[in-house]
């Protein structure tokens, strides 16, 4: 927890500078109490201790950031500092920074370099804010834990037996163990929201499209599915984050010309209309999920909200029927042209994957399609009638790390690879905006997540809502101690 005498200037331990909100840092430039080296000193030191107890790391930019760091001090002596000036941000291994490698958790590419910064790091670059290290994944990003035979186990902050879910897990182990306030993730199928559940922390996917993915989502998988954003300790962290990272870029096709809109509180809005989900009609849920996500949705009911009857209930079988053949098959041939020596190190499950991708026809793929432009209309009649969803973000807590998934739970069998994580998918199949906010622990001490909805290009709604949230049942003091 941070200590209150450092949210008025005065630093009191190791490690303090490091867990503040990137809003925080900014403060604290400017009103002199500190400046850029000293943070980024002290988020070089955070990183490499919680990377010892957590493997949060693959390759550090320690150099070149404390040249930055050098760089951002001096803006703010001579009254040049930028949004984002010295703001530490991680970045995970499969998007592009320049000259460092993108490594992706797949053995074959261990060597890759990318000669350019992804769409996301430039923006980032040109707002001030310092590249510190990149964050750990799996292969490609093929499941949702960030175990990888490149980089090993990345293990969860609040308990190191459990995993942090992934794929984006050293970026979410990173932020929720305060190596700095903001991480930069990726989201085909859940891979934001899913470690910002287990870590405790919070998880924006924007709307499909509105952070480019260009000029590298490396390997090229997930290609329909992928999303860019933040993790964040802060709502307000993830909307600067998101204000920066997002706009058109011609070099990525599904890129939008959109940007953040203003973040209004819901005391000066009228009532937002809440639709609740606790199990889109099939999903099985941990009971103590159930209980966390019924507190929080509770809280709101002494805000400013309107609880509307405007339910939702998907197909069943849409794992096999819609999500498998969409995403592995676009997996398998984002490798098609390696040649099966290439996975030789690869892990069996990654192997199933792009076996079972290659199996699928076009007629496949193309039905998958068709049933997925079904559930986008599904999300379209439910927005008709509210205009935000809450849903658990996964149906259990962290698992045990170096494990794929669970395969029961509440006595229900599920698919071990996705069947834990209903809640995800389907919004990145609907290419919609979501966040995943605290809300709880289990019994084990373990965090809990809940998923916050909103319609196409209403990230807006998502931010004030999580920030209401925020404010009702604060998780930002909430740290695991390392």
């Amino acid at each position: 927890m941070i200590d209150n005498t450092l949210r008025a200037g005065a630093v009191s331990a190791p490690g303090d500078l490091a867990r503040l909100a990137a809003t925080e840092m900014l403060a604290g430039y400017k009103s002199g109490h500190f400046d850029p080296v000293d943070v980024i000193e002290d988020t070089i030191a955070t990183l490499t201790r919680v990377d010892a107890s957590c493997n949060v790391m693959v390759t550090d930019l320690f150099e070149s950031a404390r040249a930055a760091a050098e760089q951002a001090a001096g803006a703010y002596r001579n009254g040049s500092a930028r949004a984002m000036e010295g703001i530490p941000v991680s970045i995970k291994d499969l998007v592009f920074v320049a000259g460092v490698p993108a490594k992706a958790g797949a053995p074959s590419y261990a060597d890759f370099v990318p000669g350019a910064d992804s769409h996301a790091v430039s923006k980032l670059r040109q707002a001030g804010a310092i590249p510190t290290c990149k964050t750990t994944t799996c292969e490609s990003g093929y499941k949702l834990t960030a175990d990888s035979p490149v980089t090993g186990i990345t293990r969860n902050p609040w308990n190191f037996d459990r995993t942090s879910g992934g794929s984006s897990g050293g970026a979410a182990a990173g932020v929720a163990a305060g190596a700095g306030p903001i991480a930069i993730g990726t989201d085909g199928v859940g891979s934001i929201r899913v470690p910002s559940s287990f870590c405790g922390v919070f998880g924006l996917k924007p709307t499909f499209g509105l952070v480019s993915r260009a000029p590298g989502f490396f390997p090229p998988s997930w290609g329909s599915l992928a999303h860019t954003g933040p993790i964040t300790n802060t709502v307000a962290d993830a909307a600067l984050t998101l204000r920066t990272i997002a706009g058109y870029d011609i070099r990525d096709a599904a890129s939008l010309r959109g940007a953040l809109g203003e973040v209004s509180p819901l005391a000066d809005a009228p009532p937002v209309r809440v639709a609740v989900s606790r199990d889109f009609g099939y999903a099985a849920v941990d009971p103590h999920v159930a209980k966390a996500f019924d507190g929080a949705t509770g809280a709101l009911l002494g805000s400013t909200v309107e609880f509307v009857k405007a339910g939702i209930a998907l197909d069943p079988d849409i794992l096999a029927k819609v999500l498998k053949p969409i995403a592995f098959t676009e997996q398998a041939s984002s490798v098609g042209a390696r040649p099966d020596v290439a996975f030789a190190e690869s892990d069996a499950e990654f192997r199933e994957v792009i076996a079972e991708g290659r199996r699928f026809s076009g007629m496949d793929y193309m039905a998958a399609t068709h049933l997925r432009s079904k559930l986008r209309g599904q999300f379209v009649d439910l927005f008709a009638n509210a205009d935000v969803l809450l849903t658990p973000t996964v149906s259990v807590t962290a698992f045990d790390a170096g494990t794929l998934g669970v395969d029961l739970i509440d006595g229900r069998s599920v698919d071990r690879h996705l069947g834990w994580s209903p809640f995800t998918w389907p919004i990145n199949l609907a290419g919609l905006p979501a966040a995943s906010v605290p809300c709880g622990f289990d019994p084990d001490g373990l965090p809990i997540g809940l998923q916050i909805v909103a319609p196409w290009g209403r990230e807006d709604l998502v931010l004030a809502v999580a920030a209401e949230l925020e404010r009702l049942r604060p998780w930002s003091g909430m740290r695991p101690r390392i």
